[in-house]
Order: structure tokens, then C-alpha cells, then sequence
């Protein structure tokens, strides 16, 4: 099952972008978010975010935009990217009796059903 990393940048509206690995996806925050920002709103620390992004310091670029711009980006990796072969419609129905929801209460279930 291939997984995805993604990250959810906390704007108005919020953005989520998503990539195939870590390292890519700090690459698309650089550029898509980071180096998309106009330096006004950076302030002083438009010249540092400059310099990260040349040296491709990617993490620098965001802690420093993070802060100058107050906006929180949250970032996740290896969450699975679930395809049809990986959960067939026609099976549903016997993968969920095997899961914790209905093992612990199946009992229940069952004699309300038989009332």
C-alpha cells in the first residue's frame, strides 16, 4: 500500500498539499507557500527565508515563516493511501464483524436483533 506525506497549512481557508514522500513535500512548502509569500508581509525576516530557500535549508524557511506570518503548518508522513484493491466493496461486510467495535459488542447485537 503506498503512502503519502501531507501538511495543512492553518490560513483562511486552510490548504493541504500532498506529496510522496517527506523530503518532496518540504519541497512543495517551500515553493508553494513559503517562497509564494509576498516579502512586505515577512517583514524582517523576508532576508533569512531568502537565504534558507537558497540553501535549501526547507525546514529554516517554514520555522521562520511560521513565525513571521503566525500561521501554523502542521506536517504528517507515511499515512496509507488506501486504493480498491485494498478494501473491496464486496468484502466490507466481513472485514467490519472482525473489528473492535462489533467483537467486543457482537453479543449484544446479536440478542437485541433475535428480541
Amino acid at each position: 500500500m503506498p503512502t503519502v506525506a501531507y501538511a495543512v497549512v492553518h490560513a483562511e481557508p486552510p490548504s493541504i498539499f500532498l506529496a510522496e514522500d517527506l523530503e518532496l513535500l518540504h519541497r512543495v512548502l517551500a515553493l508553494e507557500v513559503v517562497a509564494r509569500t509576498d516579502a512586505a508581509l515577512l517583514g524582517d525576516h523576508a532576508e533569512d527565508i531568502r537565504e534558507s530557500l537558497l540553501e535549501e535549508r526547507w525546514g529554516d524557511a517554514a520555522v521562520a515563516w511560521i513565525r513571521a506570518m503566525g500561521t501554523g503548518i502542521d506536517v504528517y508522513d507515511g499515512k496509507s493511501v488506501y486504493g480498491h484493491d485494498d478494501l473491496p466493496a464486496d468484502m466490507i461486510g466481513a472485514q467490519l464483524q472482525f473489528t473492535r467495535l462489533f467483537t467486543d459488542g457482537a453479543t449484544a447485537i446479536e440478542s437485541s436483533r433475535s428480541r
